[in-house]
């Protein structure tokens, strides 16, 4: 049985921005969180977005589908993300692709512990929609 997952692609106009489409894979248990970044995203046009609800879940999407980045909340039920970002960087199938940590508990030093558990960025929630497409576009760019 496949993970639940959804998968729509986005059918907006392009209005000029690069017709690579990103392939995100959003991890997070919050549902209302999960409706509107994943529309948020493909309305913009050039992201597909993958969801799981808990890091288990999200660990067998990312092996399966490969995304091109995964957004990750940190604090979830079954596998957490703390735990799910140590699995998914010892895994070879996807140890290479990047990781955005987000949590709302911007604590001192929880930026640094996400980024030593192997994320490559961390941002806070509630979720600054411009902020973190920047942030996904950035992780991207520095991988080319």
């Amino acid at each position: 049985m496949k993970p639940a997952l959804m998968t729509e692609q986005a059918s907006s106009p392009q209005w000029g921005r690069s017709s690579v489409v990103v392939k995100v894979l959003y991890i997070e248990d919050n549902d209302d969180d999960v409706y509107m970044l994943k529309m948020r995203l493909e309305l913009l046009g050039n992201f597909e977005v993958l969801t799981a609800e808990d890091g288990e879940k999200g660990c067998e999407v990312a092996a399966a589908e490969q995304p091109d980045i995964i957004l990750m909340d940190l604090e979830m039920p079954v596998v957490d993300g703390w735990e799910a970002a140590r699995r998914l960087k010892g895994n070879s199938q996807t140890q290479d692709i990047p990781i955005i940590a987000l949590s709302a508990h911007a604590l001192a030093g929880e930026r640094e512990k996400a980024i030593a558990t192997g994320c490559e960025e961390f941002d806070t929630k509630p979720i600054e929609f411009d902020r973190l497409v920047a942030t996904v576009r950035r992780v991207l760019d520095g991988r080319k």
